[in-house]
């Protein structure tokens, strides 16, 4: 995979790309899946390349995960 120029990864993103709008909607789903060690990448195409894409989204799907573990250590 090539490294998209610094231009292009500022003005948008790739046609495959969920947007933050479409990534949020299924962030929880995505983390859930990507947690229980399913291909999410398969599952969620859009998603994942927009979390490629967008370091705010990066960052919240961080935050997610990291929450879902410290939940699940907690049980």
């Amino acid at each position: 995979m090539s490294e998209r120029d610094p231009l292009e990864r500022l003005l948008g993103a790739p046609d495959e790309d969920a947007g933050c709008e479409g990534g949020f909607a299924l962030l929880a789903e995505y983390v859930e899946a990507e947690l229980a060690g399913r291909n999410v990448v398969d599952l969620f195409p859009g998603v994942a390349a927009h979390l490629r894409n967008c370091p705010a989204c990066a960052e919240d799907h961080r935050g997610l995960v990291a929450l879902a573990r410290g939940h699940s250590h907690a049980s």
